[in-house]
């Protein structure tokens, strides 16, 4: 068995560098001002929140999700639309139900955008 390195798929951190590794060109600050957009609303975080909170694979219904807001179900649909076009989440439909999941890979690129290097320090 030989020894090669294997690239892995979805893993591409290029076209999002960290926040302190360079500028963002324009198509890369549109693209996550879109996302950031859609985590700017506390109905979104917490909607978002709920998803992840199941964990890597976990699906909510969104029979689930309604209950928790003091909205009505259309509003809560515009809402996750919201986070479906950000591409922070995916859904299916089955039957009547609508199942939503998070998608880990938007998630890492956001956590490697806003990461610093280890050691760095704000100035005092």
């Amino acid at each position: 068995m030989s020894k090669q390195e294997l690239e892995v798929l979805g893993q591409d951190t290029a076209c999002c560098p960290g926040l302190t590794a360079a500028p963002l060109d324009e198509e890369q600050a549109a693209g996550l001002a879109k996302v950031f957009k859609a985590l700017g609303d506390p109905v979104r975080l917490r909607l978002l929140s709920m998803i992840a909170a199941r964990g890597e694979g976990g699906e909510v219904c969104v029979c689930e999700l309604t209950p928790a807001f003091d909205l009505s179900q259309p509003t809560i649909s515009h809402h996750l639309k919201l986070l479906r076009q950000a591409g922070l989440i995916d859904c299916e439909r089955r039957g009547t139900w609508v199942y939503y999941w998070v998608l880990p890979p938007a998630l890492d690129r956001l956590a490697v955008f806003l990461r610093t290097p280890a050691g760095a320090e704000a100035p005092a």
